[in-house]
């Protein structure tokens, strides 16, 4: 079973390199699910001569899952084929704050 921390439903990790890219999924207060990416670097402190992690988060809400899937299958099509992605799929519609977490939902 995996070591999950109380908000935590699923983690998985992708191993690349010096880096690893940690996806999991957690709730709110209110047991809404989200996504968080980080990016953990493995690096070297010339210092003192040991190594450390730096490490980046993304925070996904579900309300922005498929503009984010969207977005990102574009760009990946564009490396792959060198087709320009339509500037739509990047748009915003109208921001809804009612629509908006705070971080406090978070429970982080």
């Amino acid at each position: 079973m995996e070591n999950l921390e109380k908000n935590e439903v699923l983690s998985r990790a992708v191993r690349a390199g010096k880096r690893t890219y940690f996806f999991d999924v957690k709730t709110t207060k209110n047991d809404e699910k989200y996504l968080t990416i980080t990016e953990s670097k493995r690096k070297f402190n010339a210092d003192n001569g040991t190594f450390f992690y730096e490490k980046h988060k993304l925070f996904l809400y579900k309300e922005d899952f498929t503009k984010f899937q969207n977005a990102l299958d574009a760009v990946l099509e564009f490396i792959a084929t060198g087709k320009v992605p339509d500037d739509a799929l990047f748009a915003s519609p109208e921001h809804n704050d009612s629509d908006d977490l705070s971080f406090e939902d978070l429970d982080v």
